[in-house]
């Protein structure tokens, strides 16, 4: 979405509409179904808003990926490192897991892989979402539980390579007790000085 467009009013509530129409049309239709004239006709809005505000329907996924990934996943706090990526793992799995979320995801993992806005739209996510995830770590050395120099964002970036590899390399399900192991094995990792840059 454009810069100077207002947070609240009419533009807030057309790009609402828009993000809802888009989600239900990638799950009825997919991605090659979907057209930015179904999208206008069931948000209920004029096809050439659409195109003047996104351009494309790649576009437009784009900016609802960013708009999605805004609201990060705050870094757990339950008192261990162990404890912070399980419960780390089991929430990004649970939103990954969730049909409207993942059928947005998938279609910007598929577009990055052509279109370098699309790349730098989830390149920037994957790199909002590390730095935020990398205070437990931070936290972890504080207590003394993972020793100085562990480089957090690795660790952050191990906590969901599980996962992701399921879901966009192996096709394997996405099961709660992957975060558990990958915890587990990742926090003796850290511990034992594995992670230190």
């Amino acid at each position: 979405m454009t810069g100077n467009t207002r947070p609240g009013g009419r533009t807030a509530r057309t790009r609402a509409a828009v993000a809802e129409a888009l989600q239900a049309e990638l799950l009825e239709v997919g991605y090659a179904g979907t057209t930015m004239e179904r999208i206008a006709q069931r948000a209920g809005v004029a096809k050439t808003t659409l195109y003047r505000r996104w351009g494309s329907v790649g576009q437009l996924v784009a900016d609802l990926f960013a708009g999605t990934a805004a609201a990060q996943i705050p870094p757990p706090d339950t008192g261990t490192l162990e404890g912070d990526l399980r419960e780390l793992g089991r929430a990004s799995i649970a939103l990954l897991s969730a049909p409207p979320l993942r059928a947005v995801f998938d279609v910007v993992v598929r577009e990055a892989v052509h279109d370098p806005a699309v790349r730098e739209v989830l390149t920037g996510f994957f790199a909002t979402r590390i730095v935020l995830a990398a205070t437990l770590v931070e936290r972890a050395v504080e207590r003394g539980e993972a020793p100085a120099g562990t480089d957090a964002a690795e660790v952050i970036r191990l906590v969901g390579a599980p996962y992701y590899a399921r879901a966009y390399i192996t096709g394997e399900p996405l099961d709660p007790a992957i975060a558990d192991r990958t915890a587990r094995i990742l926090a003796l990792a850290v511990r034992k000085g594995l992670l230190v840059c």
